[in-house]
Order: C-alpha cells, then structure tokens, then sequence
C-alpha cells in the first residue's frame, strides 16, 4: 500500500470521527434546547386562560363563521375548541395542512412534531414557502401558523421519535401537554410518512390507552386514508401490519437512488381534511366519527369502515389493552339525524330566531301543486318515449283552454281583423 492510499484512509477516518462526534454535540444540544423549551412553554403556559372567542359578526372578527356553527345547531359549545390541545407528529404534505386548518379552526394549542427541514421539493405542497427552505419544518411551521392565528399556543420539537431518548420525551408530552400544562392532550394525529415512526406512535398511545388518528397517502399519490384508533377497542397499527412491518424488513433497504414517492397536493389537502374534519367531529361531538376512512382519486370511492383489534397482535400492550373490562364488548357509537347514539327528540335550538322559523322533517307531508312548465308543454321526445303523466290531461282548466283554441280555428282570418278593428 503507498504511503498515499494510508495517508488518504487516516485522514477519511479521521474525518468520520469527526463527523460522528459532531453528530452527537448536536444531538445532545437538541435535548438540552428540547428541555428549556419545554420550562419556557410550561412557565408560559401554566395557567394561562384561553383567549375568549367573540359571537359578533363584524369584519374584524376572525371566529364569526366558526361561531355560526352554534347558532345553526351544528355544534352545542364550540367556544371548547380553544380549551383543546393536539398533538401533531409529522409536518409533511398533510401534518402542515393539518395544522394551518387547526390554527384556523381557533385550537388552543398544537404541539409539532418532526426532524426533517424545508426543502424545495417540498413546494409542491400546500403550506411551506421557497423563502423557508433550510429551516427547520417545525420552526417554519410555527412561523407560519403564528402569523396566522397568534391566540393558539405552539410547541415545537425537532426530532426523531423512534430514538428511546425522544420516544421518553414524546410520552410525556403526550401525558403533560394539555392547555393548562398538566393535563394529557386531548388528540394525536399521526401524519409521517414511515412505518418506524408510526410503529412508535402505536407502542406510545397503546402504552398510554391515548386516542389517535392516523393517516397516510399511497406511493402513489391517488390515494389514501384516515384512521381513528382506540387502544384495545379498534385495530392497532400492529393488529394488521402492512407486508413490510411484518416481514421485518428495513425500509431505508428499499429506497433507490434518484427514485422518489409521487406526491399530489390535491390528494394530500383532501387527506388532510378528512383528518381534521374526523378530529373536530370528534373533539367537540358532532356527526358521525369515521373508524377508517379510505380515498381513491381514480375511482371517487371512498370506502369506511370499522376494525376490530387482533386478539393475537404481536403488540403485547395492545393485547393488554384488550383486556381491560371497560373495553370489552365495546361498540362504535352511531350516529344519525337525532343524534348520537340515536337519542330522540333532539330539539335544536337558536340563539335569535326572531321569526319562530322551523325546518321541517322528513315526516312532514306537504305537497304542493305544480303548474305545467313551457319547456314541458314543448318538449319534444326521441322515438319510442312518452311522458309517464301529462299533467295538461284531464285538467278543466287545459280542457277550456282546448276549447277555445279548436272554437278559434273556425274563425277566418278577416273576421279576426274586423274584431281587432273594433277594439
């Protein structure tokens, strides 16, 4: 070997050393910006009051049209919505739409999650801006999403879950980052783009018995799905892997060089607001809440469904879960035009009905009668059609007019001058 190639390798393993050590500086001054920045937001946030939402219908009032809601029935108290805190993992085409629709909707806090930057493949998208590439996808999220709504409260953690230390400290932000500080968050949503981080998810939220909502986008992109998952009473993400979680395999094995995943903004919008529509049915009680959702842009289908968990899944907490007596002989809740449930007589009622206006059900028979239209009387049929019922037949009224018209067919040209002369 020359004194060349030796001196080339201990030079590129020096390098690497260096390059390793660098690696882990900077991993250890994520964790300590990740712990300051939890104290900061929890001193910030610990008793703070959420910002009231106003009825009013003015210009300058950004929650009027949310606020309608109430006034028209939909929803009973949607002032809850500022009372609420989300957990986002994921700031991809759907978790950043996701989140802007969130901060406009008036959340009271979201908390972000994800360890990848802007970049300008990502411009395709809905939500991050050429001017943001190079930052951080949490920090230019939460640049964005302030601007936008700056009563929400945000935290934002860049990092990977499926490390042991992060996966620690998602578990108790998941447990901690309620509005108050305190109290768990009241929805994860899960929006990566990766089985690792949505295997992570899963173990989180079986371990903790927390409520999530999953959702994902096809390699594809014309197609894709929500997913709401309740530990122990719907399918965990384990109760029916997909081949390559089961398998054991590696994704980063199956990525190629220049090869990457089609990517619609239209399918990833439509995604992402089926996700947050499902969570607001949810969180404030409103129409039915969806157990799968899926999408086909090729075909407009739009398949649902509900899964029940595995009694055999290979996730040990979910089988747990599973067990519990509360869980057992669990049913999804239903809901109709009375309400969840069914409940009867449910009676909406308005803020200001001046009127006493009703709407009427479908129990209430009126009929109303209708009036030949010019474009029935002249319209003119293909061969081999007729009208089921004209209504023209047998009407005294058309019968005179008939009458009339054969009475006028008598009457020369001359007499009909001589009357209008008359006239």
């Amino acid at each position: 070997m020359s004194t060349t190639t030796t001196a080339t390798a201990t030079t590129t393993a020096t390098a690497m050393a260096t390059l390793r050590a660098l690696d882990k500086q900077i991993a250890d001054l994520m964790q300590q910006k990740a712990k300051v920045q939890l104290s900061l937001e929890r001193a910030v946030t610990r008793g703070a009051r959420p910002v009231p939402m106003s009825a009013e219908v003015v210009a300058s009032n950004p929650y009027s049209r949310l606020m309608a809601l109430k006034r028209m029935g939909i929803v009973s108290n949607y002032e809850a919505i500022r009372h609420l805190s989300i957990l986002i993992v994921g700031l991809g085409g759907i978790g950043s739409v996701a989140a802007e629709m969130l901060t406009r909707c008036g959340i009271g806090k979201l908390i972000l999650y994800d360890y990848d930057t802007v970049e300008l493949a990502n411009m395709n998208r809905l939500f991050f801006r050429p001017e943001q590439a190079g930052l951080t996808k949490t920090a230019a999220a939460k640049q964005t999403l302030h601007s936008i709504n700056p009563d929400v409260v945000f935290e934002e953690y860049t990092m990977d879950i499926t490390t042991t230390t992060n996966f620690d400290q998602l578990l108790d932000r998941m447990r901690h980052g309620g509005l108050d500080g305190c109290g768990k968050v009241d929805l994860v949503l899960s929006c990566v783009d990766n089985y690792a981080a949505r295997t992570a998810l899963n173990q989180a939220c079986n371990e903790l018995n927390h409520e999530w909502m999953e959702s994902g986008v096809s390699e594809d992109a014309v197609s894709g799905h929500i997913q709401f998952l309740l530990p122990g009473r719907t399918a965990c993400f384990e109760c029916l892997p997909p081949l390559i979680v089961a398998s054991g395999i590696d994704e980063s094995t199956l990525k190629r060089e220049g090869v990457c995943a089609a990517s619609l903004p239209t399918t990833m919008g439509l995604v992402a607001a089926m996700l947050v529509q499902n969570a607001l049915k949810y969180l404030l009680g409103f129409g039915q809440v969806s157990y799968y959702l899926g999408y086909s842009a090729l075909t407009d289908f739009f398949p649902s469904d509900v899964m029940r968990p595995n009694p055999e899944c290979s996730n040990a907490q979910c089988r747990k879960q599973q067990a519990v007596a509360e869980h057992i002989g669990w049913t999804p809740t239903v809901w109709n035009a009375r309400g969840h449930d069914g409940q009867e007589d449910v009676v909406v009622e308005h803020d200001d009905n001046e009127w006493g206006i009703e709407l009427s059900g479908d129990d209430d028979a009126t009929t109303f009668e209708s009036t030949e239209t010019p474009a029935r009387a002249t319209a003119q049929l293909a061969p081999g059609l007729s009208f089921a019922y004209d209504q023209s037949a047998g009407s005294p009224a058309a019968a005179e007019d008939q009458t009339d018209s054969d009475a006028n067919e008598d009457v020369s040209l001359e007499d009909l001058m001589g009357q209008l002369k008359s006239l």
